[in-house]
């Protein structure tokens, strides 16, 4: 009897701090329930043995930052029948794109004492900005169960069942109430996407919208509901530069305020 295959799993490390990769680890008991039907072929995260590609799925965390990365995306997609991004690195370039706002190499003078030494892109971007990206899971970190349902998804042909609706839906159906509305607190909620279970404005906390922008974000009506709170047009940049700074809809916003400072 031939034995059937399994199909190969990699998770690949650009620019980022792992914890979308720490997030796949976390998942314990759940990705028990899914590793009999596949093999994860290539993680260093979790091992140093290496199965050689071409790879059913790639996930992918962290941004490319450096020629180098440039370079390697290009081969991860070669060797990858589905490329998956995972985590505000990959997606949105992460906090680390804050420097496409600047100039790069006024950082490195600052930073380091040789800066002849150091060979980076004068910007942080997302992985779909070089190569086809099949599908982002959005997060920092992702939500370790939508993460096993993406995998589960592409594993069975169909298409992932993650919201693109907003952190207020999260709110409602948990029985919080308004931060904005009770408190006066300014959230991101309404323009961020869900994934996180809405845990600051549990905590009484605004959003700071790790999932980044939701679909269809109406981000310059929610800044106008944040002047009325008295929040001035420097936090306002501040606030949409944050995990996922370099999301078209956020940094779209921010550079609108950035004008007008």
């Amino acid at each position: 009897m031939a034995k059937v295959r399994k199909p190969k799993v990699a998770v690949w490390k650009f620019a980022s701090c792992d914890g979308c990769q720490l997030s796949l680890l976390d998942c314990e008991d759940e990705l028990l329930a899914v590793a009999g039907a596949i093999d994860i072929a290539y993680f260093l995260e979790a091992s140093r043995a290496v199965v050689e590609g071409p790879y059913d799925i790639s996930l992918v965390e962290g941004s490319i930052t450096t020629p180098h990365d440039a370079e390697r995306i290009q081969e991860v997609r070669r060797v990858s029948k589905f490329l998956i991004t995972i985590g505000a690195c990959a997606t949105a370039g992460g906090i680390q794109a804050l420097r496409n706002f600047k100039d790069v190499k006024e950082f490195i003078s600052i930073v380091y004492a040789k800066p002849a030494y150091i060979s980076t892109l004068e910007k942080s971007t997302p992985i779909a900005e070089h190569v086809k990206v099949d599908f982002e899971l959005r997060g920092c970190p992702i939500n370790k169960y939508q993460l096993i349902e993406v995998i589960s998804a592409f594993l069975n042909g169909r298409k992932p069942n993650v919201p693109s609706y907003s952190v207020c839906m999260e709110c409602k159906r948990r029985g919080t109430v308004c931060v904005m509305t009770a408190y006066g607190t300014p959230c991101l909620g309404p323009v961020t996407q869900a994934g996180c279970g809405a845990i600051c404005p549990a905590y009484h906390r605004g959003c700071y919208g790790c999932f980044g922008p939701k679909e269809t974000p109406n981000t310059a009506s929610l800044s106008a509901w944040w002047r009325k709170l008295g929040v001035t047009e420097q936090d306002l940049v501040r606030a949409f530069r944050g995990f996922n700074a370099y999301a078209e809809p956020f940094r779209k916003e921010s550079e609108v305020h950035e004008q007008k400072q």
